[in-house]
């Protein structure tokens, strides 16, 4: 499928519940002009703790740059995972990989939408690095369990599928109170800067959504729900679940 662009964002590339091999299947069905990974595509935390990297994490990589190469225009956005790249943004390597911490996309309506990762929005990331550090942690132990719980619903035929995670963030009511100020933050410091929408990710929830004024859009992620925002050529916006492709 051919769209003006995609928008990804949280693979995780060094961590055991990435779906890298997915994530490829994914960038050969989908062609595109512009490829923007907004944040967290390499995991430095999670690799500074336990170095877990498979051929498929390396191929994903070389999936990318091959893709620059071939003339998409790729654009790297910094994450609070992947903030070992700060240092040196902005950064142009060849003629079609940017990276930098944020970048302004036009819509083919003429619409400006601010990109950024988000975590420059999430107060824990920025002033307690090490409360959002342990909620890494935290959040690698229900993986885990939803691991076991997808083993055991393959064992025995079942094809509803349920996260706990996934549940936590909608039914808690401090993970639902933290992702509505979240987006109503990153939309705000949208509209003060004269944007029509803003593209994130970090909180791992794929969203299309007006909030006021704002296009409110997050890519989701690639550890769980294996989600993507693309623009098609008729200036529409979606969001592509993988994994209900695939079904």
């Amino acid at each position: 499928m051919k769209v003006k662009t995609i928008f990804v964002s949280d693979i995780h590339l060094g961590t055991r519940f990435c779906q890298a091999e997915k994530f490829i299947e994914f960038l050969k069905d989908f062609e595109s002009e512009n490829l923007y990974l907004v944040g967290d595509i390499v995991d430095g935390w999670a690799i500074k703790r336990k170095l877990i990297w498979p051929q498929s994490h390396s191929d994903v990589i070389q999936k990318i740059l091959r893709k620059a190469r071939k003339g998409t225009n790729v654009y790297l956005v910094t994450g609070n995972h992947d903030e070992f790249l700060r240092p040196f943004v902005p950064l142009v390597l060849g003629d079609n990989l940017h990276i930098n911490n944020e970048f302004e996309y036009s819509c083919i309506n003429g619409n400006k939408y601010y990109i950024t990762h988000g975590d420059f929005f999430d107060s824990i990331t920025m002033t307690k690095k090490w409360l959002a550090i342990l909620g890494d942690y935290g959040y690698d132990f229900l993986l885990y369990i939803n691991d076991k719980i997808n083993f055991f619903r393959k064992l025995f035929n079942i094809k509803s599928r349920w996260s706990l995670s996934k549940y936590i963030k909608d039914n808690v009511k401090s993970s639902v109170s933290f992702i509505n100020d979240f987006e109503k933050i990153l939309s705000n410091h949208a509209k003060h800067k004269n944007y029509d929408g803003v593209i994130c990710g970090h909180i791992h929830k794929a969203e299309i959504r007006k909030i006021d004024t704002i296009d409110y859009l997050n890519c989701g992620d690639w550890v769980e729900s294996c989600t993507a925002v693309v623009e098609t050529y008729d200036g529409e916006f979606k969001i592509i679940h993988f994994d209900d492709n695939k079904q």
